[in-house]
């Protein structure tokens, strides 16, 4: 809020970039501001937002019974060759 930024307050490549342009008259690009960032451990994180109606009963339930269900079966193991060429028809 003290930079201006008021309606939005997540940070974004694009606002890091031009307040370092005002604070240290440094020119970066956004993948310059990225980069930096991230030489000095930063990470991108999205907040985790949650449904206020979401039922974790029901989820519980649905992962439980409905999913196993749904889900398909796992492929059975079958020779390959490690070749990565085409293999010659006959």
């Amino acid at each position: 809020m003290v930079h201006g930024y008021t309606d939005d307050q997540r940070w974004t490549l694009k606002w890091i970039k031009l307040l370092i342009g005002r604070m240290f008259h440094i020119s970066y690009t956004v993948q310059g501001v990225w980069r930096l960032l991230r030489r000095h451990g930063w990470t991108c994180q999205v907040p985790a937002r949650r449904a206020v109606e979401r039922d974790e009963a029901a989820i519980e339930v649905w992962k439980e019974q409905v999913w196993p269900r749904v889900k398909a079966p796992r492929r059975t193991w079958v020779p390959t060759s490690a070749s990565r060429t085409r293999q010659a028809r006959p």
